[in-house]
């Protein structure tokens, strides 16, 4: 039996569709919403329709509607943006840089 595809990650991602909020770091400027399209232990995909600039990083917020689901609260840094084909906006790929502890 041959593989096909090897995980050559460190984190499996999961599939998710939920909102995500988010802004520039210790910006005032109002949060933007996108959809969560994929998060790993590491980092995250998402849609943004708002181009985002790479090397940028974001404050972030995603609260599930599951409640199985923990939230995140974290800073990521934009390390891909690609406009969609066949859609409006922009699929961001961020690495997680801290996670916020809210519950301290």
């Amino acid at each position: 039996m041959t593989r096909e595809y090897d995980e050559k990650r460190d984190f499996i991602r999961i599939d998710i569709d939920c909102e995500v909020t988010f802004k520039k770091l210790d910006s005032t400027e109002e949060e933007m919403i996108g959809r969560v399209a994929n998060l790993s232990g590491r980092g995250m995909m998402f849609i943004s329709d708002t181009e985002l600039e790479k090397n940028i990083v974001l404050e972030v917020n995603i609260t599930p509607k599951n409640i199985l689901t923990p939230s995140l609260h974290a800073n990521v840094k934009v390390v891909r943006v690609i406009k969609q084909r066949h859609a409006d906006g922009y699929e961001v790929g961020a690495v997680i840089k801290e996670i916020y502890d809210d519950e301290a």
